[in-house]
């Protein structure tokens, strides 16, 4: 089972000159920017241990399973060509780009039916473990040739999870059932042990899966799991019930039910694609709003949608959850809408230099206009209590706030701009500025050698 889609990373899409989409978490490339930390003065990247470690564990147990397959030779080939082919289909269906933890869920559902199968129609098989890693690391590879050629993947790291997690519930069930331990496991029994293993590989999936998007980005390993493990509420319970089901539903009445158990995981993916394409769809609808007040002349171009990626990054250091990050992306895009009731605009638009009076009236009347959009009351709370004391708001106004200040005072400052702003901004924080969001964004800033002058 794979989630690259669950949590955005840097280097997935690759942006116009214009910069990411609307809504994107990823940072903005620029001069000055790189996800692996070298690469922005002209060296190779190199991927983090983490992942090479994960990669080579995987192809290990590739290569091992390849050798033993031929070693043992081929078993239950018909089986073998029905789940292999179900598996390739499901890669030729995946679709990238969409806002789903499993963008191959009948891939995913496949390969974890064949790890947990041991029987057909009443009769035992005997691929084993080897035979099933290889057949659908083969199908795997096979179904996305396709996408490979149009240059979308897939990644190593999705791969390198498929295998890893097919390997797992292939381990922990494939032994027991060739040696006979599950023989007397009828009924009930025999379906909470399969239920269990699942858990204990969605488990698995989701651990691979946070400690590969948190080696590739710095994120906080714990609020990246938390987002794995609840994106499993979603399409990922629908894969485990279809692999939980498909598997004894073929043990029973043979390979006629993989059709059978396919179509409701089907009509699920179809109807979390048109989710995911009203969910784009809304996003864009906020981002144009939010360039109302550059197309008006009262904020300079792009500066929303800066505030926004940056804001993110220290929501993600500072360990927000994937909902939290969304309200946050959609406040900071909408922070400035308050000032389009202004007869006279603040100069570029820099409200951080206002009386405190001032912001916080442009601020209530930002939450107004959020509010009259239809968007959710939340993104209107974080405008309307942007410009509160800092110890009365909420984190997320704290961020907005925070990188709104540093965006405007970092912006045509000369090559020193941005550490001259984010000293103001330590200095300022006995009593404007939480200090803890400061310090996270000098961090965000290190990490990833941001300087959002570039993304201008």
């Amino acid at each position: 089972m794979t989630s690259d889609d669950l949590a955005p990373v840097p280097g997935r899409r690759a942006p116009g000159p214009a910069g990411p989409l609307p809504g994107s978490t990823e940072p903005e490339p620029g001069p000055a920017h790189s996800s692996a930390g070298g690469a922005s003065r002209g060296l190779p990247s190199r991927p983090p241990a983490v992942l090479r470690g994960i990669r080579g564990a995987a192809l290990l147990l590739a290569l091992g399973c390849l050798g033993g397959t031929l070693w043992e030779g081929l078993a239950d080939r018909r089986i073998a060509l029905a789940f292999g082919g179900l598996v390739a289909v499901g890669e030729l269906g995946r679709r990238t780009g969409i806002e789903a933890r499993e963008a191959a869920p009948l891939a995913a559902a496949g390969g974890l039916a064949y790890a947990l199968l041991g029987a057909d129609g009443g009769a035992t098989t005997h691929g084993g473990t080897f035979q099933v890693v290889t057949v659908v690391c083969a199908a795997t590879l096979l179904g996305s040739v396709p996408h490979i050629a149009d240059g979308r993947g897939p990644t190593l790291d999705r791969l390198a999870r498929r295998v890893l997690t097919v390997g797992f519930a292939a381990v922990c069930f494939q032994p027991l059932y060739s040696r006979g331990v599950l023989e007397h496991w009828i009924g009930p029994a025999y379906a909470l042990l399969l239920i269990a293993l699942l858990v204990l590989t969605v488990l698995c999936d989701a651990v691979l899966a946070a400690a590969q998007a948190h080696s590739r980005t710095g994120w906080p390993f714990g609020p990246l799991l938390r987002d794995e493990l609840r994106g499993l509420l979603g399409i990922g319970s629908a894969v485990c019930a279809t692999g939980a089901v498909m598997a004894p539903a073929v043990a029973v009445v043979g390979l006629w039910a993989l059709p059978v158990f396919c179509l409701p995981l089907l009509l699920t993916q179809l109807s979390l694609r048109r989710y995911a394409a009203v969910r784009a769809t809304y996003r864009q609808t906020i981002a144009s709003l939010a360039r109302a007040t550059e197309v008006a002349g009262y904020t300079p171009a792009g500066h929303a949608r800066r505030v926004a990626m940056l804001s993110q990054a220290v929501g993600r250091d500072l360990g927000l959850s994937g909902a939290e990050l969304t309200v946050l992306e959609y406040a900071a895009l909408m922070h400035d809408i308050g000032q389009l009731s202004l007869v006279d605009p603040v100069p570029a638009g820099a409200t951080a230099v206002l009386p405190p009076a001032e912001q916080r009236r442009i601020a209530l009347l930002g939450g107004a206009v959020v509010r009259q959009t239809g968007v959710e009351a939340a993104v209107a709370v974080v405008v309307e209590r942007q410009a509160d004391p800092y110890r009365e708001q909420p984190l997320a106004a704290r961020i907005v706030r925070v990188v709104n200040a540093y965006e405007e005072k970092a912006r045509d400052s000369g090559p020193g701009g941005p550490l001259t702003a984010l000293e103001e901004l330590r200095l300022a924080t006995a009593g404007d500025y939480a200090p803890e969001v400061v310090e996270s964004l000098a961090r965000v800033l290190s990490r990833d050698c941001l300087t959002l002058r570039a993304a201008g």
